[in-house]
């Protein structure tokens, strides 16, 4: 998975906190710089103005909020971001579950629409931003109805899912794709108003601690709905390390799950909205109104720096420069799974990751700190593409190494390797693009300019992983052995082939197809695209500072 399905996710829209000059901060010092003396009274109002925020400065440092007056905000905004991932973990663990039942790829494509509202919220986050009940709270009349659907939803999915994933034509991948789209969308319009709230939740000098409760609050709900939900929900996982006595099936079943979250979800909305205010009296802070910019004006924003040259070349380099990875990163998980890897192992596997995740963006922030980040996204270009090769050799091998007992510890240990050099490229592109990002967006719009090419770099890994499994069916090549005449085009051919007795072998499998396509494809669009990219690294401050009014 991407660091941006957990890390790197920001709310589509521009805030400023009240005060907050709209102009670049060098103004100030021409302000200063020149122009004609104050009057008297003027100087004499200043005087007074300065001697009053300087005793309200000692007197704000004499009752300054520490960490431990805010736990109680800190530890609601953690569990609020824990909630956030819930669903989306669901949502990642739903196609392992697909691929289990045999789905096909082209129904695993459908699916992965579901992935797409967190890359997409730029285009609604302004509303979330500018309409809402100020009686009520800016923040809670999105956040609270939005949770008490997401409840909703769950409910409804604890009763309906089993029907949905067994019906007797195969799972209802239509109904599935459209539940749990609804519940993404949800959560990336939870995240846009919860990054809010925690501008004004907590005091300035606490306000950093709202990053990390969102790092920490989404990694572990996705970690919950993902990796420890698949684990438990396994029986051999279960009747191997956790139970004496095996039964047929896990200890936590999907409509438990669903339904026990569902009314986390009911219970704690209740409490928020009737015990939590917004804009709470906090000790040494003065509350002050939230700004934001209009909802035409940032639309229009939008508009303008997009149209601006450089940033619409970037944005088209950055919507194609993941097709090379593409099914290596969307397909790969599910052919182990089919291979016969059990889906709860894959899903461990990213337990002993973590560490990894953190420290690289550390390490690697050392050589993108610079005046050309790219560099480093240019040269890890190629080392993720033979990645990909790797991948598929991998997934050819899978087969041949499976026991009665299932695969070897050495298998597993490879796999882990595998997927930690892919991790280790994977961020040194992603560090290196958001190092990039922060370099040249214009601080007179800061948040709307970052947003806008994160929102860009995400969804031009969306896309091509959506392709990329869509295509995986009509790539493959089935014939039918046992049958004469017969063969294995379609699921109707297919159906009248085993009739005669015949059975349906792969000749050629399309996600081999794809590795050496999009290796190939992504291969020359470094050497012609990637310098290009490069060369974006020349360009003048001004060529990326947005005519804001023009």
């Amino acid at each position: 998975m991407e660091p941006s399905d957990l890390t790197t996710r920001r709310n589509g829209r521009q805030r400023r906190v009240a005060g907050a000059s709209t102009l670049p901060e060098h103004t100030g010092f021409m302000d200063r710089g020149g122009g004609s003396s104050p009057e008297p009274e003027m100087e004499e109002e200043a005087d007074g103005l300065i001697r009053s925020s300087d005793s309200e400065d000692r007197r704000r440092q004499r009752i300054r909020p520490g960490i431990r007056a805010e736990l109680g905000s800190i530890s609601l905004l953690l569990f609020l971001y824990v909630l956030q991932g819930i669903p989306l973990g669901l949502a990642g663990s739903i196609p392992l579950i697909l691929q289990s039942k045999n789905v096909s790829y082209r129904d695993q494509a459908f699916f992965s629409f579901v992935f797409w509202p967190f890359s997409l919220k730029l285009f609604w986050a302004p509303l979330v931003d500018a309409l809402y009940f100020s009686r009520f709270g800016r923040r809670k009349s999105w956040l609270v109805p939005t949770q008490y659907l997401l409840g909703l939803f769950m409910l409804y999915l604890s009763v309906t899912v089993n029907a949905l994933l067994q019906s007797e034509k195969g799972p209802d991948v239509l109904t599935l794709t459209a539940v749990f789209f609804m519940l993404a969308f949800l959560a990336a319009t939870q995240d846009i108003a919860v990054d809010g709230w925690a501008l004004t939740m907590l005091s300035r000098e606490n306000v950093g601690y709202a990053s990390t409760c969102n790092s920490v609050g989404q990694t572990a709900g996705y970690f919950l709905g993902n990796v420890l939900f698949l684990a438990l929900e396994s029986p051999e996982f279960c009747n191997k390390y956790l139970r004496l006595v095996p039964k047929d099936t896990g200890i936590v079943t999907l409509p438990d799950f669903l339904f026990f979250w569902g009314m986390m979800f009911l219970v704690s909305t209740t409490l928020v909205a009737i015990f939590k205010r917004e804009n709470a009296p906090v000790r040494g802070r003065r509350n002050v109104p939230e700004e934001t910019q209009g909802v035409m004006e940032t639309y229009r924003l939008l508009f303008s720096i997009v149209k601006m040259p450089t940033v619409f070349t970037f944005c088209s380099l950055l919507l194609t420069a993941k097709i090379g990875f593409s099914a290596a990163d969307a397909v790969t998980g599910l052919k182990l799974v089919e291979a016969g890897v059990p889906k709860e192992q894959l899903a461990l596997l990213a337990v002993p990751m973590v560490p990894l995740q953190i420290l690289l963006p550390v390490i690697i922030s050392r050589y993108t700190a610079g005046p050309r980040p790219l560099d480093v996204f240019y040269k890890a270009f190629p080392f993720r593409l033979l990645i990909g090769l790797e991948y598929a050799l991998l997934v050819w091998w899978t087969p041949s190494v499976k026991q009665e007992g299932g695969f070897p510890l050495y298998y597993y240990a490879i796999v882990f390797f595998s997927y930690a050099l892919h991790q280790v490229a994977l961020y040194s592109m992603y560090v290196a693009c958001m190092a990039f990002h922060a370099k040249v967006s214009d601080p007179l719009i800061g948040g709307t300019y970052m947003t806008l090419l994160n929102t860009v770099t995400n969804l031009g890994g969306n896309w091509p992983s959506t392709v990329a499994l869509w295509l995986v069916d009509p790539l493959t090549s089935k014939e039918c052995q046992g049958a004469a005449g017969q063969s294995c085009s379609t699921p109707l051919e297919a159906g009248l082939c085993a009739k005669e007795g015949g059975v349906c072998v792969t000749a050629l499998d399309g996600y081999y197809v794809e590795s050496v396509v999009c290796v190939v494809i992504g291969l020359l669009w470094w050497l012609w695209l990637g310098k290009k990219i490069r060369r974006l690294q020349d360009q003048s401050p001004a060529a990326w500072r947005c005519r804001v009014g023009q």
